[in-house]
């Protein structure tokens, strides 16, 4: 149960498409005046080095975050017909979600230097006011630890709680919260088989407590029945719960398994993942509607790259 370890994942292309999306949905949130809570359930060690043991291991920021800082100052060369995406990004740039991530990333670093990853924690309270809160879930031991030293540097003194319990039960208790205005991000590491029927649970008990809170809940996109499963059965939840949902979705590979010169099976990794969000803000379609497509050309590594917009509600 504790083999996951997200530092080795830091930065890839489910990370560009998670923060990039909860970038976007706290910065419409926060436009109010009335304080904000977030939760984050699961959240890891916070921040993460990009040159780093574990994410040099994997090499997975190099097909994500790193891919993309890179397009920027090597646009690749045109097709000979290109794109929608590619011709938007050649005429007007980046979208604006896509360059607000990337500069916010950006912060966490000296200039010219991209070592520094952070994770959700660190993105959200980044963003957060004085009067807004935020409360971190970790049940990992060692994750735990290195998160409470992390968001320790902070300072930031009660605006942030690290909590080592099991986020899908601990959140509970917090629900409703004190000023009526929450964002639950949810994203656990799916590595235990039953996390996909218990975000699910979550998120239903959670509506039953908070109805108007905005809940974010990152899943895979893999050949297995439980990962599509999640997004369908959320999004059943929210039309039960008459609840205007959003699903954005990344793919930036095949998922088909491939024989390497040996004959040896070659899984694939992870070849796509999405964001479902019930109670989205009002802007976010349109806003991903221009990024994703973007992200798909940008950190696509075969002719099976796609993205995909849908909202409901």
């Amino acid at each position: 149960m504790f083999s996951y370890r997200h530092a080795f994942h830091a930065g890839n292309h489910a990370d560009v498409l998670k923060h990039t999306v909860l970038i976007a949905i706290l910065r419409h949130l926060l436009q109010k005046d009335t304080a904000l809570t977030v939760f984050d359930t699961h959240a890891g060690a916070g921040l993460y080095r990009l040159d780093g043991e574990y994410a040099e291991t994997s090499g997975e920021a190099a097909n994500g975050f790193l891919k993309l800082l890179a397009s920027i100052s090597t646009p690749p060369a045109p097709a000979k017909k290109p794109s929608a995406a590619a011709k938007s990004i050649a005429e007007g740039g980046l979208a604006p979600v896509i360059k607000d991530y990337m500069d916010l990333v950006a912060s966490f670093n000296n200039k010219g230097s991209h070592k520094v990853y952070p994770g959700s924690p660190f993105i959200i309270q980044r963003l957060l006011g004085e009067r807004d809160k935020l409360k971190v879930f970790e049940i990992h031991p060692t994750d735990s630890k290195t998160l409470s030293a992390n968001i320790a540097q902070l300072e930031a003194g009660r605006q942030v709680a690290v909590l080592r319990e099991d986020g899908f039960e601990g959140i509970k208790k917090f629900l409703p919260p004190p000023a009526r205005r929450a964002l639950v991000l949810s994203d656990p590491s799916y590595e235990i088989k039953n996390d996909y029927a218990r975000v699910v649970a979550m998120v239903a008990d959670s509506l039953t407590r908070f109805a108007t809170g905005t809940y974010a809940v990152w899943y895979p996109i893999i050949p297995r029945p439980e990962a599509h499963d999640v997004p369908r059965k959320l999004k059943t939840l929210a039309t039960k719960s008459g609840k205007k949902w959003l699903n954005a979705t990344l793919t930036v590979k095949s998922s088909k398994l491939t024989s390497d010169e040996a004959g040896e099976v070659v899984r694939p990794g992870l070849p796509a993942s999405g964001m479902f969000i019930i109670n989205p803000p009002h802007t976010l379609k349109a806003a991903l509607q221009l990024a994703l497509p973007q992200l798909a050309e940008i950190l696509g590594q075969d002719q099976h790259a796609t993205s995909t917009v849908e909202s409901g509600g």
